[in-house]
């Protein structure tokens, strides 16, 4: 039998230095540069998700070491007042101790099991008393794998094959999804993405938010083809941006009238915009809800569900697959329960404490931009807030494609070097927790207003503003 060595070999070639893997004990740079440079030549573009590096705002991504409460600590110890929260799950800050302790707790008992826990009971009754609309959940990983499952469903409850979606509203990386709108006002969808079929995509229609007619041209001409819409209630990927009234009741009236079904995609708005999410705050009620984020407490957890008669048929009790094998993990259940928990407790005090801190930002920034005479839209609900370089109302994506995207990404380097992260671009909402407290969310004010007047100084052509 033939001994180990300490050369591994890969086609009979011992391993170079650059693929062997790092000591523990190895001392790590702490300049974001040369992090990144060594990222990219294991991880494609250097992330592990493509907004992070970069790429829109232009610069090296900030690589994070840790974080408490509203703030971000680097690798090399500069601390930022964190708008991203994970891109939405923080809603109560990093590292609340609730949900520590739960993860903590969790963990001594079993990273995962591949078997029923009583935990996934606790959590799908949790928030099925919050969001009674949803009869039945199944827990799943991700936001991704929630609205392509339920997108499944749809399909094989009503026997079609065809559904809508709306031009910059993202249900996560499923091909279904990865199609936008063609020539057309409305049309038949075309991939965004080498690798999505384009007899797949064929199948997506794509029309603009906030156009009723459009959607109703779609049913029009393929009514019978239909199996549902799916739509964020209250758009995220595209700067925020909220339906206008009578739109939402609008696409449930079609989807009666055509015997389609209606999906609304609540992983970034669910338990962030309302206690209810987005759902209770425009009464109206879905078919099928797809959530995540805020439910896992930050670790990786999605859920959807819907009317009973329609998650029956999800296997085992029916014949629509779906299945995975760290679905329901004891501690990202464990997460979720403490962070709901926390968020319920006294009858959803840290609601009206998120909606006091929002207010307080929105008035601040509205402040600012009205002094600096800046053309800008900011639209907020609960723990979410758009902000948009634009004169124009914001309704659909072509609105935030017209905003000031230079000027974005002038402040954006401007905030970070004064300590404030935001999403490194124009086409993700501000998310913060009740963790950012009257002092944080004044810092941040202040830093805005430095980084207007900072701005304009970097650009020539800039008229002169109010100091």
């Amino acid at each position: 039998m033939g001994t180990l060595t300490t050369k591994s070999k890969r086609n009979g070639k011992p391993n170079d230095e650059s693929s062997v893997p790092a000591s523990q004990n190895e001392a790590w740079p702490t300049d974001d540069a040369a992090l990144l440079e060594r990222a990219s030549k294991v991880m494609p573009g250097g992330v592990s998700s493509p907004v992070r590096a970069f790429r829109t705002v232009g610069g090296t991504p900030v690589f994070v070491a840790s974080a408490e409460g509203p703030w971000l600590i680097a690798q090399d110890g500069r601390r930022y007042i964190d708008y991203i929260c994970g891109y939405g799950p923080h809603i109560l800050g990093h590292r609340h101790p609730a949900v520590v302790q739960a993860v903590v707790d969790a963990a001594q008992r079993g990273t995962t099991f591949g078997t029923p826990t009583r935990e996934e009971i606790e959590l799908a009754e949790l928030i099925r008393s919050e969001m009674p609309h949803l009869e039945m959940v199944r827990l799943v990983n991700s936001g991704t794998e929630a609205a392509m499952s339920a997108l499944r469903l749809a399909r094989a409850a009503t026997g079609r094959d065809k559904f809508i979606k709306f031009a910059g509203h993202y249900h996560g990386h499923a091909d279904s999804f990865l199609v936008a709108a063609g020539s057309g006002a409305q049309t038949l969808g075309v991939p965004t993405s080498p690798g999505v079929p384009a007899d797949l995509a064929s199948h997506t229609l794509v029309a603009p938010f906030n156009d009723l007619e459009a959607v109703a041209q779609l049913f029009a001409d393929h009514g019978g083809e239909i199996a549902c819409i799916a739509v964020e209630p209250i758009a995220g990927n595209m700067g925020m941006v909220l339906p206008q009234p009578g739109f939402l009741a609008g696409l449930r009236q079609l989807c009666d009238d055509h015997g389609a079904l209606l999906l609304f995609d609540e992983v970034m708005t669910g338990f962030r915009v309302a206690r209810g999410g987005a759902q209770s705050l425009f009464g109206v009620v879905p078919d099928l809800t797809a959530l995540g984020k805020v439910i896992g407490g930050g670790l990786p957890i999605a859920a959807y569900g819907g009317k009973a008669h329609l998650m029956a048929q999800i296997a085992p009790s029916g014949p629509v697959y779906q299945a995975g094998t760290l679905s329901g993990n004891p501690i990202a259940v464990a997460a979720g329960l403490a962070a709901l928990r926390e968020l319920i407790r006294d009858g959803g005090a840290a609601f009206q404490r998120l909606e006091e801190l929002g207010q307080r930002l929105e008035n601040g920034l509205r402040q600012v931009v009205q002094q600096r005479q800046v053309s800008c839209q900011i639209q907020r609900r609960g723990g979410m807030l758009g902000f948009v370089l634009s004169s124009d109302p914001i309704l659909r994506l072509e609105d935030v494609d017209a905003s000031d995207r230079d000027l974005f990404n002038r402040l954006f380097h401007h905030l970070l070097r004064s300590g404030v992260h935001l999403p490194p671009s124009p086409y993700e909402a501000f998310f913060f927790s009740i963790a950012h407290e009257e002092e944080i969310i004044d810092r941040t004010v202040e830093a805005f207003g430095a980084a207007f007047r900072a701005a304009a100084e970097d650009d020539p052509e800039s008229p002169s503003t109010t100091p």
